[in-house]
């Protein structure tokens, strides 16, 4: 295990990760030896260059380790030094379930995710159904893309608490849209609209990060009197 500081606290490569198309390029951001939840953050579409070191993905881990927890990032198949080709996001299903029996592994904790974009479409899938996964949060849900639709009307079969975030302007995630995505889903669901800001949160990454860490400290955090 090799550990070395950084700003974000100590990092882990992590070697042993492997999916059905073979090892994962993985990091893991260590978190307080005390942590109640272990998290999982995924990146967007990497047709278009997503990979595990995206600045949204960026922020949202340090979200989840601002509380203390470990957060482990990979790249899906076929990404960096990922091995395997890319599966259009049947695969990637896959590659998620594998780095939460990963964690679940590492970590005999509840797990908490976090997805952006592709990472957050994939993401829903595999966690909704794991009871491993307590609380699930999206970041940038696309919905029209590249000339694709996507429709998540399993959500409305997933109890789990749930958190959308998403631009005014994501130009991947028509406001109107993702509205009715989260009307649609089963509750717990809650959607932070953020003013102006596009797919990406450029400009605005400090207001994405501080929503899903108010939400994190919210719902996971509280601890008794």
């Amino acid at each position: 295990m090799n550990l070395y500081p950084t700003r974000a606290g100590l990092l882990r490569n992590v070697d042993d990760l492997r999916g059905p198309a073979g090892r994962l390029e993985a990091l893991l951001n260590l978190g307080e030896q005390d942590a109640p939840y272990s998290a999982l953050v995924c990146h967007p579409h990497p047709l278009f260059g997503g990979t595990m070191n995206n600045k949204v993905v960026y922020h949202a881990m340090k979200a989840f380790q601002a509380c203390g927890l470990p957060v482990l990032r990979f790249n899906f198949r076929g990404a960096g030094l990922s091995e395997g080709a890319h599966d259009d996001g049947r695969g990637e299903v896959d590659d998620v379930r594998a780095a939460l029996d990963w964690l679940d592994r590492e970590y005999p904790l509840p797990i908490l995710f976090a997805g952006f974009s592709f990472g957050s479409s994939v993401g829903l899938r595999a966690c909704c159904g794991d009871p491993r996964v307590k609380g699930i949060a999206s970041l940038g849900l696309p919905v029209r893309a590249g000339g694709r639709e996507y429709h998540y009307s399993f959500l409305a079969g997933c109890a789990k608490p749930k958190l959308f975030i998403s631009g005014t302007a994501d130009q991947y995630g028509p406001q109107a849209a993702v509205e009715a995505v989260v009307d649609a889903a089963a509750p717990p669901a809650e959607l932070v609209l953020v003013e102006d800001a596009d797919h990406f949160f450029t400009g605005k990454l400090e207001l994405m990060q501080a929503a899903l860490r108010t939400w994190i400290g919210t719902h996971f955090m509280v601890t008794a009197p």
